[in-house]
């Protein structure tokens, strides 16, 4: 049997990570209960880039699904296709996402975003081109923001890999 960090016993929580937990049920937050004195960073940080960034969701969404495929990340697939149908991503935008190598059948913004996704996922750096580009259709605050989106992600999904987090059973 392949090893896993076990999620902890929520009874053995602090009442504080306890509550932060019980607010966002999923087990990639209790598995980040582990670690009782970043649980209020990593869920602040989750909240800034899906709820409080003014990037655009359906964007967003795209970038993310990039991330997830590069990562190999089935637990942010699994959710984010869910998200992306929600900001109307199509189910053959998700499709060619999830094949193409690099995508080139989007438009030429959905292509952009995965290039960032890729560049950010595979290289750690993002190509002058590509800054250059979102920079000037996003301006800085956008370009910003998809950069922490991305390398959100990306931290996110070494995180679920690595820790062996498993889907919910719903």
């Amino acid at each position: 049997m392949a090893p896993r960090i076990p999620y902890p016993v929520m009874e053995s929580l602090s009442p504080e990570v306890r509550t932060a937990v019980e607010s966002f049920p999923m087990n990639v937050f209790r598995m980040a209960a582990n670690a009782p004195a970043s649980i209020k960073g990593f869920l602040d940080l989750a909240q800034s880039v899906l709820f409080y960034s003014e990037f655009d969701p359906r964007k967003r969404e795209i970038a993310v699904l990039r991330v997830a495929h590069v990562t190999k990340s089935i637990y942010e697939w699994a959710h984010h296709v869910e998200v992306a149908k929600h900001y109307n991503v199509s189910v053959k935008e998700i499709e060619i996402i999830r094949v193409e190598e690099p995508v080139t059948s989007l438009n030429e913004e959905g292509n952009l975003l995965c290039r960032v996704a890729d560049e950010i996922s595979r290289d750690v750096k993002l190509s002058d081109d590509a800054l250059a580009q979102i920079l000037e259709r996003y301006g800085t605050r956008g370009a910003t923001e998809l950069i922490l989106c991305v390398s959100y992600f990306n931290f996110l999904s070494r995180f679920l890999e690595s820790t062996r987090v498993e889907l919910e059973h719903t």
